[in-house]
């Protein structure tokens, strides 16, 4: 099943993309994709629903982000070795964890605002997951029982504010618009295997970025089972895994984005993103 939430910012509503690629209104039968709907009992329910049932969407509204609100937006940095390697960091020895503010999150093609005082703005494909339900000390073996399904994030970062002065990770990846969720979320029982998905990202029609899950250090279901042990993950939760080689901050010389630049990605099997960057 693929959830999306369309229409204005701010008045989204509910809806599922059919096996033909039709739009159809989820709202008769649930207010809205919120962390409650994503509770594994309420997702079956949603499962059970005949696509053909539902109303037909006519057109091509803008798509929000797949949850209303994130609860926890976690982020995992350094889980491709090769990006590691780019940005000069020996490869962890376990997960690198940070958060993103809930508040940066936006939909898949939204405006990039490009904030007063950044300079070294950087783009980031990733695969993203949504918490089902609640986990706490949970074994690898269950890890995935608890993933309510997949989407794309592009985890755009202030390099300048993540990396200098103090160097605290969730400054330089907070802002409005800093995280684009979607197009769909889509459910686990729809992705065989979330370790063989390739991605990619282009800015301004040039490939920067090219990869595949396989090549994560850290597994889904690591990170699920390794989360577990150090918070209480709950329905709702977005982590966002991490991401390959390719990023501005890796160039040499360096490039970051600007007002005015185009960014394309996707990941196979769940869609794509575009994001225009635009000055504050």
């Amino acid at each position: 099943m693929k959830l999306v939430r369309y229409g204005e910012a701010g008045s989204e509503k509910p809806g599922l993309i059919d096996g033909s690629g039709q739009l159809r209104d989820l709202s008769a039968h649930i207010a809205d994709l919120d962390a409650a709907a994503y509770e594994s009992g309420n997702l079956e329910r949603l499962k059970q629903i005949d696509p053909a049932s539902l109303p037909a969407v006519e057109g091509s509204p803008r798509l929000g982000a797949p949850i209303s609100r994130t609860g926890h937006f976690i982020a995992i940095g350094l889980n491709y070795a090769d990006h590691a390697k780019e940005s000069g960091l020996p490869i962890p020895a376990e997960p690198v964890v940070f958060s993103k503010a809930p508040s940066s999150q936006s939909g898949p093609n939204d405006d990039i605002i490009y904030p007063r005082g950044a300079s070294k703005l950087d783009w980031e494909v990733e695969l993203a997951f949504i918490i089902s339900k609640k986990a706490w000390q949970v074994s690898e073996d269950d890890a995935l029982d608890y993933v309510a399904g997949y989407t794309v994030c592009n985890d755009v970062s202030e390099r300048a504010w993540q990396i200098d002065g103090t160097g605290q990770w969730i400054k330089g990846k907070s802002a409005p618009t800093f995280g684009p969720l979607g197009p769909v979320l889509v459910t686990s029982d729809e992705i065989a295997d979330p370790q063989n998905l390739d991605m990619f990202l282009d800015v301004n029609g040039e490939r920067r970025q090219t990869g595949n899950t396989s090549t994560m250090i850290f597994p889904v279901k690591t990170l699920v089972s390794y989360l577990s042990t150090i918070m209480m993950l709950e329905p709702g939760d977005v982590i966002t895994t991490g991401t390959p080689p390719g990023v501005g901050m890796g160039m040499k010389p360096q490039q970051f984005l600007h007002p005015g630049d185009e960014v394309r990605l996707g990941i196979a099997g769940i869609g794509e993103q575009t994001q225009k960057v635009v000055a504050e």
